[in-house]
């Protein structure tokens, strides 16, 4: 099975990486002259310096020859979330292949999910997201990971499962893609609360409450989207998120101990040097949870401090003084009080 991932950031590298040894793989590079870079020595010194690219590994920024090379194989859309739909429209209308993608979050501009963009910009495609706890660096270096491939389509989970699953490398699959792109998505928000939290010294107790905490608020909006409550006790829900809210790698996480550390958001950003997408997906979570009815305390806390307008100790007096309550109200994670 040919496999053309687009977008040579870290998760793409990566990931192409673990596909070369498998299946054969070309990587996709919008900038020729980082193409160029990449072909004449083997590394991504920008964003995986120290992991030597294979030779098996096609590199190129010809996009019509790195789609034509994953006819009958698979398309893997490895860029932020903003860059999900411009290549999806981008991709041949009557392709040969399926499409997943890696990004985690929300569209900025609309609020939408990975599948819900999928659907208007390449309705006819077969789609898929391939998501989990998993830093860049780990995979590439073939470090045990565990990954969920999930869509509605049985062939898309199987053409995952067949390309990527191998001896470092474990997938799952799943038939829940709104389960699976709310877990991601959320999750990063809830690592800038855990990051403020670890920034400020409260100590592991607090740690541990932001996250079961959080996870609480994940599943509530994802049933209300449409999502599997079994879902987020998953590699997509739970797993993820303890990764990203306790992982020192985690970038989310970073922006908020450093917005504890009294940093400002523009200096965080420009430092980090990459894309931290809880700080694009934190007002568009809270908005889609304030349309389906669905109170989020925590990312609320988190919007609120991105925006300058609650310093991280005023969230956190914020998030304390709320009225006692039962923990749950029953089974049902969605009618859980908040």
């Amino acid at each position: 099975m040919d496999i053309t991932v687009l977008g040579a950031g870290a998760w793409g590298t990566a990931l192409a990486v673990h596909a070369a040894a498998i299946q054969p793989t070309w990587l996709w590079a919008r900038d020729p002259v980082q193409a160029a870079q990449l072909l004449s020595s083997r590394r991504n010194d920008r964003y995986l310096p120290d992991v030597a690219l294979p030779p098996a590994l096609a590199i190129g920024a010809d996009f019509d020859a790195a789609i034509a090379h994953a006819a009958g194989g698979v398309v893997v859309i490895a860029t932020p979330m903003a860059g999900l739909e411009p290549l999806l429209r981008r991709l041949p209308a009557r392709l040969d292949a399926t499409v997943l993608w890696l990004c985690k979050g929300f569209q900025s501009e609309t609020g939408l999910l990975g599948h819900e963009i999928a659907r208007r910009a390449s309705p006819t495609a077969r789609v898929g997201v391939l998501s989990g706890p998993s830093f860049a660096i780990e995979v590439a270096r073939g470090q045990p990971t565990a990954l969920v491939a999930a869509s509605s389509e049985e062939s898309v989970r199987a053409a995952a499962l067949a390309a990527f699953h191998g001896a470092s490398l474990r997938i799952y699959t799943s038939a829940d893609p709104v389960g699976v792109e709310v877990g991601g998505a959320v999750k990063n928000v809830l690592a800038i609360a855990t990051g403020i939290a670890d920034g400020m010294a409260l100590g592991l107790n607090a740690r541990a409450a932001l996250v079961t905490r959080g996870l609480a608020e994940m599943t509530r909006l994802g049933v209300a989207l449409g999502a599997d409550a079994a879902t987020f006790m998953g590699l997509s829900g739970l797993g993820d998120l303890v990764l990203t809210t306790t992982g020192d790698l985690s970038r989310n996480r970073t922006v908020g101990v450093e917005l504890a550390a009294g940093k400002t958001l523009a200096t965080i950003l420009a430092e980090l040097g990459h894309v931290a997408e809880g700080v694009r997906s934190a007002p568009m979570v809270l908005g889609r949870a304030a349309a389906a009815g669905v109170e989020m305390p925590i990312v609320a806390a988190v919007v609120e401090v991105l925006d300058g307008r609650l310093a991280p100790a005023q969230a956190l007096a914020k998030l304390m003084r709320r009225e006692a309550r039962p923990e749950s109200s029953g089974s049902d994670p969605q009618i859980d009080p908040a």
